[in-house]
């Protein structure tokens, strides 16, 4: 599965910045860096979801807390929105020196404004998409209206976003003030999805119309239909996750994974890829697949193990017998659900066994969640019908394996 490392990189102002790197399977076919929303973190809804279902494409994705804000060094007070373009470049920096530099762009709200105005001063950028971004940073003076005029009077004021206090100077103000993004994505020499719901009420869909019209193609535009400004639903999350990864995958390197072998009409064919130590294709009439050894033993993991096949074929087995029971006796049985567990065991029962009693037999521990409203009697019935599982009946009987060459 992908992996997760956390990093730190020095920020704009010299300050620590926190940030997580989320990686691919093997070789990333590109990397991206994602900016959150104003006041919040790295680890919102819509960053962590868009980020992990990027690298099931193969892509890489940094997503950082700005200055002053999660688990980040520095003072938020501060800071401002160029400050925040600042550290989208200097992680953008961090990115090239370490692994790769960033070839997507990705930004949540006020983060969406800010890698628009970042991308020129980032040369490897060839995509940008926004979700819910405002098309002037001044907009964000809307979260704290009520105390514009403390500001402007005695030069700062703590004001609540998202439910925490804040300070927020008058160098805030003056820095946002001018800050235009229609100038800044018409000059725009890479690719953008424009992501905005039309019932926000955060930031409304009339900001994304102003980006779409000033920006030049190629663009894009996706309508979340019935979001809200933070994904908090999580179908909402994952519905920009998905249309953004398709979408960027364009702007990645080609998918180096080889095309899966042809299937054979009774049988599995499995056929190594060529990439990694022990990653093969398995092919089963329709369907594809990939087996793989974990990390620990030099592998990519990037499938399921041997073993794992083994144990999946016996719980898939298990689950359609008591399914195929109930339907069969009409049982109240609603779902089955059958974990697997594979190890090995000191044979210290199995006195017929030929290397003795030191020897290791293959255990496979079953068990099984049924729900439903099944009385105890039933439920006991299905417990050993479990047991009468054909793949089950397979592990337990002599097996016979015949190996042959051929050309």
């Amino acid at each position: 599965m992908p992996q997760s490392e956390k990093i730190e990189f020095q920020g704009a102002l010299g300050d620590t910045l926190a940030a997580r790197l989320e990686l691919p399977n093997g070789k990333p076919r590109a990397y991206a860096l994602f900016a959150h929303c104003f006041s919040c973190s790295k680890d919102i809804h819509a960053a962590s979801r868009v980020a992990r279902r990027l690298t099931r494409e193969g892509i890489a994705v940094l997503r950082f807390d700005f200055t002053g804000l999660g688990q980040s060094e520095g003072d938020f007070a501060n800071t401002n929105f160029s400050s925040n373009i600042d550290d989208l470049v200097k992680a953008a920096e961090h990115l090239a020196s370490e692994y790769e530099a960033p070839a997507i762009l990705i930004g949540h709200s006020l983060g969406g404004s800010a890698v628009i105005a970042a991308a020129h001063r980032i040369s490897s950028v060839k995509a940008v998409a926004t979700i819910g971004a405002p098309a002037d940073a001044e907009h964000i003076t809307d979260q704290f209206a009520a105390s514009l005029d403390e500001i402007n009077e005695k030069g700062e004021a703590t004001v609540s976003l998202a439910g925490r206090p804040f300070k927020i100077k008058q160098q805030f103000l003056d820095d946002i003030a001018g800050h235009t993004l229609e100038e800044a994505v018409g000059n725009l020499k890479a690719s953008i999805l424009i992501c905005h719901s039309p019932i926000d009420q955060t930031v409304s869909i009339d900001n994304a119309s102003r980006l779409f019209v000033a920006a030049r193609h190629p663009k894009s535009f996706l309508s979340l239909d019935n979001a809200d400004h933070l994904l908090t639903r999580e179908s909402d999350a994952v519905h920009v996750a998905d249309v953004i990864s398709a979408w960027a995958e364009r702007y990645a390197a080609a998918d180096p994974l080889p095309a899966p072998p042809k299937p054979v009409r009774d049988g599995v064919v499995v056929q190594e890829t060529g990439l990694g130590k022990f990653q093969n294709w398995v092919v089963n009439q329709d369907f594809s697949l990939l087996a793989d050894e974990p990390g620990s033993v030099g592998g990519d993991n990037s499938g399921m193990t041997p073993y794992g096949y083994v144990s999946a074929g016996l719980a898939a087995c298990t689950s359609m017998t008591i399914r195929m029971y109930a339907r069969h006796k009409k049982l109240p049985l609603d779902r089955v659900t059958v974990t697997v567990v594979h190890n090995k065991s000191h044979a210290e029962d199995c006195e017929s066994c030929e290397q003795g009693k030191d020897a290791k037999i293959d255990v496979f521990d079953k068990t099984i969640r049924l729900e439903g409203g099944l009385d105890e009697a039933q439920r006991q019935r299905l417990l050993e019908i479990a047991d009468r599982c054909p793949v089950q009946k397979t592990l337990h009987s002599e097996v016979k394996v015949r190996s042959r060459l051929v050309d």
